[in-house]
């Protein structure tokens, strides 16, 4: 029984690390035995949720050091949509730290997006530790059935399960829409997915892609399961899993996958919980709208690397007095200009400064240290998962009950909510208009692009387009300026740059079973 607990490390360098010499160093520090349901509680805790950034600098423009790879985690993700834009101020004098430079390729979606602007390259660390996890986690849902046939406490074996389940299922559908091709209707039999490992032992193997239609259906089972598991059992925190977050995050796979019926039915049961959207007409200038006792904060796990990509805030230029220096990103005014007037959530969810607009749905910018902050790397709201059963009523035409589900969330970001007239396709785009506006900088976006170009429904049109200005500097009047953009097609014309590339030490240790297709060279287009 205790060799099975131990092979969850090797399980995970089968798929990402370059180095047998490096798992045994590792191994010989890190023996350990799960014996008991509660072992397999605290290896749950221990080693199976994403870490919180321990800590933040109140400097006013925030850096991340890439030497080693990012420790946020997947930061870039929220500069490759039409939410960011480019923001540049001051002097040239400058760190390669600065987010512009580190995250440029992704924002320009370069061949090699791991490759700064100055040429030097660093290492996807998202990739391994989601596999970490996804190790840690199979050989826990094993031990907690094995346990089962002992005098073991049910009920904590069953949470346990339900949680790993979860975590599993989140870990894989980030995976796929990281890694992975959207999902198609027609077409995800055969498209490119993510190695897909669930069992605890050790396989003599290297691993290629599963189909994108493989590794969803593992992602449906391991949430149903899970909502199964954890009937009954409050969470502690937001911080813990429930069924409410696993029917909540089983609506929005069903939605990825138009299996609309089934996106209702799993909404249904995430909003017959007790979780409540947050009225923004009690708001105040300075509050969290999101926190871990948020009422519609149903899950939250992870950092904020929105902190660390976006313009920071500090009491330091709340006034007049301008900073010395900014090279990072800001919300952009495309996204801005989709806030009707009062819209409440125009201020609430951001800060102004500087001219630039940033996000601040989750951060007052006061206590870099926020005891009470959401993780934004993996946050389930109750808002989302209203806006996950519209979509999908209107996808069914039942257009009147998806106008008075957009009603219970209107109502709340509104002193007085417009009335909803649209109809058809143009409900459809208004839906998809709310999530933008809702959702916006927790990781919803890029995703929700990639789904809608493959919908079968009503796909994005050919010619949509993302353009991403670039700036550059005039040294004798010490000023940025626009020189250019960088532009995005169509997924249908550009598919390539819509995935981002499995990082080339799993490659490489899979003896080239695991391709990428190749992304072009993107030029600048001179204004």
């Amino acid at each position: 029984m205790k060799k099975r607990v131990l092979i969850y490390i090797l399980s995970v360098f089968s798929l990402g690390c370059v180095s047998c010499g490096d798992f045994l160093d590792e191994y010989s520090q890190n023996q350990r035995y799960a014996e008991t349901a509660q072992d397999l509680d605290e290896l749950l805790r221990g080693e199976c949720f994403m870490a919180f950034q321990s800590s933040y600098s109140s400097n006013t423009q925030e850096t991340m050091s890439y030497s080693s790879g990012l420790t946020m985690n997947y930061p870039w993700l929220h500069v490759m949509d039409d939410d960011a834009e480019e923001f540049v101020s001051g002097g040239l004098t400058y760190t390669a730290n600065y987010p512009r430079n580190v995250l440029g390729a992704f924002y320009h979606w370069g061949a090699d997006p791991f490759l700064t602007l100055e040429n030097a390259q660093y290492k996807d660390n998202d990739w391994e530790k989601f596999y970490k996890h996804i190790g840690v986690l199979n050989s826990i849902i094993y031990m907690a059935d094995d346990f089962r046939s002992k005098e073991e406490d049910i009920e904590l074996l069953n949470r346990v399960e339900g949680e790993a389940r979860f975590l599993r299922a989140g870990y894989y559908f980030l995976l796929v829409n990281i890694y992975g091709m959207p999902y198609c209707k027609t077409t995800a039999s055969k498209d490119a997915g993510v190695p897909l490992k669930v069992t605890e032992h050790i396989e003599d193997k290297y691993f290629n892609r599963s189909s994108v239609e493989a590794v969803y259906l593992q992602i449906v089972a391991d949430l149903q399961r899970a909502a199964v598991c954890l009937k009954g059992i409050t969470p502690s925190s937001t911080l813990r899993v429930g069924a409410t977050a696993a029917n909540a995050l089983l609506s929005r796979v069903y939605l990825y996958m138009e299996n609309y019926e089934a996106c209702i039915a799993a909404a249904n049961e995430a909003m017959a919980g007790t979780y409540s959207v947050m009225d923004l007409n009690n708001w105040t200038s300075g509050q969290n709208v999101g926190s871990w006792t948020s009422p519609e904060t149903i899950f939250t796990q992870g950092g904020n690397s929105v902190i660390l990509t976006f313009l920071s805030y500090s009491s330091g230029w709340s006034g007049s007095t301008p900073i010395s220096q900014a090279l990072s990103f800001q919300a952009s005014e495309d996204l801005l200009q989709c806030y009707a007037a009062g819209d409440l959530r125009r201020t609430a969810f951001f800060k102004s400064s500087l001219h630039a607009a940033i996000p601040d749905k989750y951060k007052t910018w006061v206590d870099y240290n926020d005891t009470d902050e959401v993780g934004m790397d993996f946050l389930i709201r109750l808002p989302e998962v209203i806006l996950n059963k519209a979509e999908a009523l209107a996808m069914l035409n039942r257009d009147g009950e998806a106008k008075t589900e957009l009603e219970k969330l209107l109502s709340k970001r509104f002193a007085v909510a417009p009335s909803v007239t649209e109809t058809g396709e143009a409900l459809i785009d208004f839906i998809r208009d709310e999530r933008r506006r809702e959702l916006c900088f927790e990781g919803h976006r890029w995703f929700d692009l990639r789904r809608y170009a493959v919908n079968s429904i009503r796909p994005l049109p050919e010619n949509f387009r993302i353009r991403h200005q670039n700036n550059d500097y005039e040294a004798n009047s010490m000023t940025w300026y626009e020189n250019g953009y960088y532009e995005l097609n169509a997924y249908t014309q550009d598919h390539a740059a819509w995935i981002v590339p499995i990082p080339n030490y799993a490659i490489e240790f899979n003896r080239g079973e695991l391709q990428n297709e190749i992304r072009p060279n993107r030029e600048l287009i001179r204004n």
